[in-house]
């Protein structure tokens, strides 16, 4: 295969067929006349055929001359482009992203490297909340909620509802496992708003004892399971939160029933044009990790 010219004689090429002028290439390229001249003849040398015709006043392009000038210049675009693209710094922006506790903590939280490995140029200011029912704060472009999804705003895109399974403490998941009917005594921790869940549990596991009284009413998930942790009690969270806990052996989830969460997680974002593209992407890469 023939060996590419010298990159430097394709440059002052394609300067001096835009200009059909040596002299003036040479301003471009900060070079003398005499070096883009040279150039040339050596390029012309390599391929074995002249380029340029010498004019009196100038250079005008052979016929190959002109056929090779498109593709050099079409070159020398792309390379730029793609340098462009790849390397120049991007300008750097903010994306100002407010979650429920236990969403941020057990969800967000631990993955949040691999959104800014992949997006370096947008920083995540990060911030929880209990309950939210509006995006009454302005400082906020994305609100992931979890409800109804009939709130207000118009940008409101569903996360998909989740299953939910008992966790408790591995030390007492033998026990729960071996007799079911041993939770009717257990010191359940429910979530508030979720506590209906008990009696579906009890009815999914095909237990006809009551639900004993609650021990410890928590408002969030992540309360939940870090005061089982400790070492007592059972509580029904989201699988996409206890995961993390059981993969470290903290819990164990003693039975394979579940149960369909009674709403969904919904990712509320402001209608602010300008962040609409750093919108998108957080949108498409949280998506992608709670599939």
């Amino acid at each position: 295969m023939r060996r590419l010219p010298h990159v430097n004689w394709l440059r002052t090429f394609e300067a001096a067929a835009r200009h059909s002028s040596f002299a003036a290439a040479a301003d471009e390229l900060l070079l003398t006349p005499a070096a883009v001249s040279q150039q040339i003849k050596l390029l012309e040398e390599t391929l074995e055929m002249k380029l340029f015709k010498r004019l009196p006043k100038g250079v005008e392009l052979t016929d190959i001359g002109q056929a090779y000038a498109q593709p050099v210049r079409a070159s020398f675009h792309d390379l730029k482009t793609a340098t462009d693209d790849l390397f120049k710094p991007k300008t750097k922006t903010s994306l100002r992203v407010r979650a429920s506790i236990s969403f941020g903590v057990l969800v967000l939280a631990p993955r949040l490297h691999e959104f800014r490995a992949l997006h370096p140029e947008i920083d995540i200011v990060l911030s929880t909340i209990v309950w939210s029912d509006r995006m009454s704060d302005a400082t906020i472009d994305v609100d992931i909620r979890y409800g109804a999804g009939d709130w207000p705003e118009q940008d409101i895109r569903p996360l998909g509802k989740g299953q939910a399974t008992l966790v408790c403490n591995p030390s007492d998941a033998a026990l729960f496992y071996r007799d079911p009917t041993s939770l009717k005594d257990a010191d359940i921790v429910p979530i508030i708003g979720s506590e209906n869940d008990w009696p579906l549990m009890f009815q999914e596991l095909g237990l006809s004892c009551a639900v004993p009284h609650p021990w410890m009413p928590v408002d969030s998930s992540l309360l939940a399971l870090e005061s089982i942790a400790t070492g007592r009690g059972v509580a029904i969270v989201n699988k996409m939160f206890s995961k993390g806990h059981i993969k470290r052996g903290l819990l164990t989830a003693p039975f394979e029933q579940t149960l369909k969460t009674q709403n969904g997680f919904y990712f509320v974002a402001q209608s602010e044009p300008k962040k609409q593209p750093q919108i998108s992407l957080f949108y498409d890469w949280l998506t992608s990790i709670i599939a």
